[in-house]
């Protein structure tokens, strides 16, 4: 990193050392240095002269950037890359109107020698502009997993100026604190072949959060504050790029005039001895026979000069000349030399009364200092989350999410399961150990917002993409690495919205009977820490969560089969952290365990832990008051068990059940029964051992081999 140091820690080169060697383009900035193009002053004691600045043909103040501060300001000039600054350099030359925004078409940003990764262009775009602001820089990272089947996070670039062993050492000392959370080992396997360190992440670690949490605790990721302030006529001035730019243009037309100066007076005082030369060539004879006649050399320059009108310099530059510039050939080459240089003055003369050719070389020089040196990009630019919105990245599409009893969470596709038969045996719907089983089961878009309640009221924000994608067989990831969940808190509600619609409410259903309607808008501003829902006693338990449009039909079923129906004016509006109303009363022992939002047209489904089930018409329950015992909608008995959920179905939908040991069966709605509320059901799906069903989805069912989901459980 030049005058900073070295990336592993080594300080900057002592000033006792004066000497260095100097790269091919680095001798760019000494170009034409001896032709009088710059200003030179005294150095510190007098003793010499020195360049008051480079006649560099190269923009090094934009390539290699500045750092510095002094009394009442400071600047901070980011590196770029040559190729991008040559080709804004040239756009500049082509159209002086030319605005920010046509600038960053040639140059995309900073291009820092450590490479990394610039997060977004709003910083870019800021000081492109003003000469002011703020770039995020990470370094590049990528997650892989080891020979043991390990994930690990390995860094191979930093951002600019960020020491190595440091950020080595944060991390370990962010690890033994306790502050940084799921890593495992931690090392620096860099060589000569480049950077590596290594992050091994625990089991049950998720990645993106480590991740995350290195950018925000260590220089992973790190601000780079750009002040562009420079001396510009002795004065310090804050520029934009363009400002900059032009400088730097005009800086360079002024070495192209000067040196220009200085070629033709070079080339007019050769001119001015050749044509000596050549009066001398035209009368050899008489002027050696007056060179050998005269006393001395003073004498032969003095009759040289009276005889032929030859100034002193050239007659000078005739006593010098040796006998063997006399002979034929070098006779042509003089005079080739001089029409040479007759042409060159009349050049350099076209030059200086020239703007436009002045301009015209300055782009030449520039076009091939980018072809001689230019080079690729080395740091990236990336979106940042804060500058666009995910979902224009990712795929809209329905997905099938399953989190476990002990919270892990994963997404698949719909198709991943094929449609069976009533009764059939299902497949393996995620790979969960002996002590585990899946708890939730909903099918979602990748673009919905899932509102996450937990068994304390406690209500969190989790964009489905962010879930991680896995096959049928695989356990997914703890959801505690994706929202800050308590470590005594558990997931027990889930609802997908797209919309936080003013006239959307979101209706609360909890085990004790207890219902709760509150404005959908008072969850739309999503926290890190999550917000309080409702209120809950010790033992009470959330059952189910829906939204309504305001004017819906709401029933609330019972594990003893019971179902009561009431509409949902019945329900006042309550703010968040309220405790709500009775929906049901329940016998002992009794709880509710589903809650449907529906409409005159649906038919209820029910399913029983024992893999029964049935739909029912909505008709056959009639509209009562909320708080009441309800109707039989189940008959339950040891044979089928308890009712354990209740969905609003249609004739043309699909059913996903799911029991505790993972296994998961798809068939049609219509290929079960429907039969009155005082039935036990039929058989849905059949079950091995002590394995109980614990959840079902609704799909529908479209009209080729691919299914898509277009209905959120």
């Amino acid at each position: 990193q030049g005058n900073f140091g070295s990336i592993d820690g080594d300080s900057a080169a002592a000033e006792r050392y004066t000497e260095a060697r100097m790269t091919k383009v680095a001798t760019e900035l000494m170009r034409d240095l001896e032709k009088e193009t710059v200003d030179f002053v005294p150095n510190y004691d007098g003793s010499r002269m020195m360049p008051s600045v480079m006649p560099s043909a190269i923009p090094n103040l934009l390539i290699n950037g500045a750092d510095g501060i002094a009394v009442g300001m400071a600047t901070k000039i980011p590196p770029h890359n040559l190729t991008e600054i040559c080709s804004g350099l040239i756009a500049l030359l082509d159209d002086a109107e030319i605005d920010a925004a046509g600038l960053m078409e040639h140059v995309q940003g900073p291009d820092f020698p450590t490479g990394g990764i610039i997060m977004g262009r709003r910083g870019i775009v800021d000081y492109i502009h003003s000469g002011r602001g703020r770039i995020v820089v990470r370094g590049r990272t990528e997650i892989e997993e080891n020979d043991k089947g390990r994930t690990q996070i390995i860094i191979s670039e930093l951002p600019y100026q960020v020491n190595k062993a440091n950020l080595v050492e944060k991390i370990a000392n962010l690890v033994r604190a306790g502050s940084l959370e799921g890593i495992s080992d931690l090392r620096d396997e860099s060589d000569r072949n480049g950077m590596r360190v290594v992050v091994v992440l625990k089991k049950d670690a998720y990645p993106q959060v480590v991740l995350n949490k290195l950018f925000a605790h260590t220089q992973l990721q790190s601000t780079f504050g750009v002040i562009n302030l420079a001396l510009v006529g002795q004065r310090p001035k804050v520029m934009s790029l363009k400002e900059t730019m032009q400088e730097f243009l005009k800086f360079r037309q002024e070495v192209v005039v000067r040196r220009t100066r200085y070629d033709l007076r070079k080339a007019e005082e050769r001119a001015h001895i050749l044509e000596g030369y050549r009066i001398a060539l035209d009368h050899i004879d008489e002027i050696v026979e007056l060179i050998k006649t005269s006393d001395s050399p003073e004498t032969a320059r003095l009759g040289l000069m009276e005889r032929f009108a030859l100034s002193e310099i050239q007659a000078q530059a005739i006593l010098d000349l040796r006998l063997a510039r006399l002979t034929g050939l070098e006779r042509q080459k003089i005079e080739d030399e001089y029409r040479e240089l007759i042409e060159k003055i009349a050049d350099y003369k076209s030059i200086l009364a020239s703007e436009e050719r002045q301009w015209l070389i300055v782009r030449e020089e520039i076009t091939d200092i980018r072809d001689r040196y230019g080079d690729e990009r080395r740091t990236a630019i990336e979106p940042f989350e804060d500058e666009i919105d995910l979902e224009d990245l990712i795929a809209d599409e329905d997905v099938v999410v399953t989190i476990s009893h002990t919270g892990y969470a994963k997404r698949m596709t719909t198709d991943t399961y094929r449609t069976q038969g009533r009764g059939g045996k299902g497949v393996t719907a995620m790979g969960t150990k002996e002590e585990d089983w899946v708890e939730h089961l909903f099918v979602t878009s990748t673009h919905a917002t899932l509102l996450v309640l937990t068994k304390r009221g406690q209500l969190y924000w989790l964009k489905t993409y962010q879930i991680p994608e896995a096959n049928r067989a695989a356990k997914g990831r703890p959801l505690v690495n994706m929202i800050d969940l308590a470590q005594d808190d558990q997931v027990h509600a889930i609802v997908a919205v797209r919309d936080f619609d003013e006239d959307h409410f979101l209706v609360m259903a909890t085990d004790k009977g207890i219902i709760k309607r509150t404005p959908l808008t008072d969850f739309s501003r999503p926290r890190r820490a999550g917000i309080r829902a409702i209120n809950l006693l010790d033992d009470e338990q959330l059952v189910d969560v829906k939204v309504t449009d305001g004017d819906r039909e709401i029933v609330l079923a019972s594990s003893d089969g019971m179902a009561i129906r009431f509409h949902e004016t019945d329900l006042r509006s309550m703010g968040r952290t309220a405790r709500g109303v009775k929906g049901m009363t329940l016998g002992g022992g009794e709880k509710v365990v589903g809650m449907v939002v529906s409409g005159e047209e649906d038919t209820l489904l029910m399913l029983t832990e024992n893999g029964y089930g049935k739909r029912t018409p909505l008709t056959d329950y009639r509209l009562q008051k909320r708080g009441g015992r309800g109707l039989i909608t189940i008959k339950t008995s040891e044979r089928n068990g308890n009712l354990i959920d209740i969905k609003a179905v249609g004739e043309d939908q699909e059913l996903m059940v799911v029991t505790r040991n993972g296994i998961m069966i798809r068939m049609a709605v219509s290929d079960i029964s429907t039969l009155g509320r005082n039935t036990q059901g039929v058989r849905i799906i059949s079950l091995k051992g002590d394995d109980t069903v614990v959840g079902m989805a609704r799909l529908e069912a479209s009209d080729d081999d691919d299914d898509t989901v277009t209905d959120e459980a």
